[in-house]
């Protein structure tokens, strides 16, 4: 295998001012997922993966990282992250692929995961509507990309269908609920991961 296997991780995390009944909790989830793709790395050495990172809230997206490798991101603390204000989840999901297809477009050595997490509907966003952005992630879908809708506080079953996303992880919002996202979250990482590496042993076979 003369490469590795590019594995991109958008992560899209709700920073509106209702999530900061669980700013502690969260800091710690999203800190232990970087842990764990830094784990699931090194377990699968011929996978690099890197970490595109955004937060949004009524005051803008931040763009904290993009496409940096795992080994190089931070961890967040209540300086990096402070919620405050309404929820532009739409804008802020639609920007984030936006930026990452235009750097991936083309390529056939690399994979695509995109986590959203959010606790609360939509009530902000200025450039993208429902239906342009189901009708995004529809495109990237048919591109291999992969998606996760996790949600607290509203329906999201109802939400990640119309926005054409079938793996959902629903949470509480407590110390147990994000706890439990957490080893949702690792399961499904190690899945996702598990199928490249079969993926690619069946192409050095035919090699």
């Amino acid at each position: 295998m003369s490469q590795k296997t590019q594995v991109h991780n958008l992560i899209i995390l709700d920073e509106s001012g209702s999530m900061n009944s669980i700013r502690d909790e969260v800091i710690h989830a999203f800190n232990a997922l970087l842990n764990n793709i830094r784990d699931i790395e090194k377990q699968f050495p011929e996978q690099e993966h890197l970490v595109s990172f955004y937060t949004f809230n009524g005051s803008g997206i931040k763009k904290h990282h993009i496409m940096e490798p795992v080994e190089q991101i931070e961890q967040i603390d209540h300086q990096k992250y402070q919620p405050n204000n309404d929820t532009p989840l739409y804008d802020a999901i639609g920007q984030g692929i936006v930026d990452l297809r235009a750097s991936v477009e083309g390529r056939k050595d690399c994979h695509v995961r995109v986590n959203i997490m959010t606790d609360g509907y939509e009530n902000a966003s200025k450039e993208y509507s429902m239906k342009k952005i189901k009708d995004l992630i529809e495109e990237m879908k048919k591109q291999g990309w992969t998606f996760i809708y996790s949600g607290a506080d509203h329906d999201v079953e109802k939400v990640a269908m119309e926005i054409a996303i079938e793996r959902k992880i629903v949470f509480k919002k407590s110390r147990k609920g994000m706890a439990d996202w957490m080893a949702n979250e690792r399961n499904l990482m190690m899945s996702y991961s598990f199928d490249i590496h079969n993926e690619q042993l069946v192409k050095d076979c035919e090699i």
